[in-house]
């Protein structure tokens, strides 16, 4: 009798022992798991860092007003500023940028064919509106014959200085609405103008040297002048020359690529500006 008692004591203590070490190994894997689980949320949450080249003002102004909204979205803007319009491409094509935000389709057209490349737009932000500029005239009217012009010695820039001189009365045009427009293209010089070419981010420099500077309203900025204030003569708000935001082509749809357009054609966007650039700067979504 004892040694059967002895016996089912023993019994039930292993059986005890068994369940013991059941819910200890059950235990053990539920914290694997949560240990596993835990240690996977760090890299998941960790932010996504886009390389972005823009020219400073209004470029890289807007970039920086919009970074807040894309950081709560798990995304760092790392700006990289440029005062030339060739760089920029080059970078972004040699893929030591993921996006840039500089230009317009013309130029971006011009240059994907020039060199090849196959950049693509991501979203249009806005108008930057071209203007005509001078410190030794108030009025298109004073311009005296043989006056000196500048504008900008890149195609499409060049064409688009050319058309405005056109639809304001100082020179003709055999397609007046043609961007690719040279000195060759014109037909009637009344004024007998002296149009010299130069590169676009020296035109500022230049207003002491010549009679009237045609410039992009981002060097214009750049230089303390107000397009909207300052130019004899302006493009109007319908401008075609919207500025994009540009990437390469595989990485279009990426989502933090997405998310940073989605960002820059925000109403947030849009806001900021209308506020800072008071017109000299126009949303074009």
């Amino acid at each position: 009798m004892k040694k059967l008692l002895f016996t089912l004591l023993s019994l039930t203590l292993i059986a005890v022992l068994a369940a013991c070490g059941s819910d200890n190994g059950g235990n053990n894997a539920s914290n694997a798991a949560a240990t596993a689980g835990a240690s996977a949320s760090p890299s998941a949450a960790e932010p996504v860092t886009l390389v972005v080249g823009a020219s400073p003002i209004p470029h890289a102004e807007i970039l920086k007003a919009i970074a807040p909204q894309l950081e709560a979205q798990g995304i760092k803007l790392e700006i990289k500023e440029f005062t030339d319009y060739v760089q920029p491409n080059l970078q972004l094509a040699e893929g030591e940028l993921d996006a840039n935000f500089f230009q317009h389709k013309p130029y971006l057209d011009d240059q994907n064919q020039k060199n090849g490349w196959n950049l693509v737009s991501a979203a249009a932000v806005h108008v930057e509106p071209f203007g005509a500029y001078s410190k030794k005239i108030k009025s298109i009217g004073e311009l005296k014959d043989g006056a000196k012009v500048a504008i900008p010695n890149d195609a499409t820039n060049g064409g688009r200085a050319l058309i405005l001189l056109a639809k304001n009365g100082l020179i003709t045009l055999k397609d007046p609405n043609n961007i690719s427009s040279t000195k060759a293209d014109i037909t009637e010089n009344k004024k007998n103008l002296k149009i010299i070419e130069l590169e676009a981010a020296n035109l500022p420099r230049q207003l002491d040297e010549v009679d009237l500077a045609l410039i992009n309203a981002n060097y214009a900025l750049e230089a303390g002048l107000v397009p909207t204030k300052d130019a004899l003569f302006i493009e109007s708000g319908d401008s075609p020359y919207a500025n994009l935001l540009v990437t390469r082509p595989e990485d279009k749809d990426k989502d933090a690529i997405k998310k940073l357009a989605a960002a820059l054609t925000s109403p947030e966007a849009k806001k900021f500006i209308e506020d800072k650039y008071q017109g000299s700067i126009i949303p074009a979504f």
